[in-house]
């Protein structure tokens, strides 16, 4: 969010531009955050009538324990259709999309093409350095370009003041550059040539243009094959395959987590409200802590992605049923 917030004040990106951003980055947010909605929804739920003795009441009066929790399975398997639809079509589509669309902000904002203070390369052998000399993004003092792009024709440009350029026709970004001159370093080391100019622009093909239509989301069997080349053994790759596995992962977890409130809400009545969120809170802490153990097993330790992604909710199914048992009794 810091991030977010630097590209507006101190980047000048559009809040039309920032808020396209945010769009894309809810798919992915709401799949991590709806299984804690749900658990501490339905513990806030039970532990509330079970802290007024709704729940004796109504067993009391014959109803069943298992038909109290017919409204959290209804409930909890909603919340599990709407991840489902988030994890398996919203969250892929979403992260090709946010990175097309951040590829996009950069090459319409062009004060975010060139970072001040350090040095960029925006095409291969091009480098291009800019000194931190505050926020005048119209028409920054002093920029130096190593142009080695052509090995037997290399270029040193300096110049005191620049302007970034951009022709959405011919897809090319430049930089005019005011005063200052361009230095051809040949082969020979005993010529050497200088020309200097007043205005001089410098086009160059946008870099974005390749990384766009490289912003595809492999499929499982290409990761599956990409994997089998480097010999098991490639982190990201193993990384990209339990994704596959946890968009399903994911949405059941929640299902469960949103079961697991029933028996957390009516066990904690003695610790009041606060006792049930807090045990909500140390569940849902577990839960993601299994998550990155999970992680670390396979890429590390030699697990199956399959079992790494599965891992967490086993472990939560498990703890779910001990709980049910235990409310169940009281």
């Amino acid at each position: 969010m810091l991030r977010l917030v630097d590209l507006v004040i101190s980047r000048g990106i559009s809040l039309g531009s920032l808020g396209n951003i945010i769009l894309h980055l809810l798919p992915s947010f709401l799949v991590l955050t709806l299984p804690i909605a749900c658990l501490i929804a339905t513990i806030s739920a039970f532990n509330r009538m079970s802290f007024d003795n709704e729940v004796i009441a109504m067993r009391a009066v014959g109803v069943g324990f298992w038909r109290i929790t017919i409204p959290v399975v209804v409930f909890a398997g909603a919340v599990f259709v709407l991840t489902m639809v988030l994890s398996q079509w919203g969250q892929p589509w979403a992260n090709v999309s946010l990175k097309t669309l951040a590829l996009s902000v950069i090459e319409d904002e062009m004060t975010l093409g060139v970072d001040s203070g350090v040095f960029n390369e925006p095409i291969p052998g091009l480098m291009v350095y800019v000194p931190d000399h505050g926020n005048d993004v119209d028409q920054r003092k002093g920029v130096f370009i190593a142009d080695q792009r052509d090995p037997a024709r290399s270029l040193i440009i300096v110049a005191e003041h620049f302007q970034m350029l951009k022709q959405n026709e011919r897809r090319q970004m430049g930089i005019r550059l005011f005063d200052g001159a361009i230095h051809q370093i040949p082969k020979d080391a005993s010529t050497f040539h200088r020309v200097t100019f007043q205005t001089y622009d410098f086009w160059m093909p946008s870099p974005f243009q390749s990384a766009k239509a490289k912003a595809t989301r492999m499929s499982y069997e290409e990761l599956r094959k990409k994997l089998e080349v480097a010999g098991g053994k490639d982190s990201g790759t193993l990384r990209r395959l339990m994704e596959y596995h946890k968009d399903i992962a994911f949405p059941v977890s929640t299902f469960v987590l949103g079961l697991l409130g029933v028996p957390v809400g009516i066990v904690s009545r003695r610790s009041g409200k606060a006792g049930g969120f807090a045990i909500g809170v140390l569940v849902v802490i577990g839960f993601y802590m299994f998550n990155v153990l999970g992680e670390f097993l396979v890429t590390a330790g030699g697990v199956a992605p399959i079992v790494g992604a599965w891992l967490p909710n086993v472990l939560l199914a498990v703890l779910t049923a001990w709980m049910f048992n235990q409310a169940r009794k009281q």
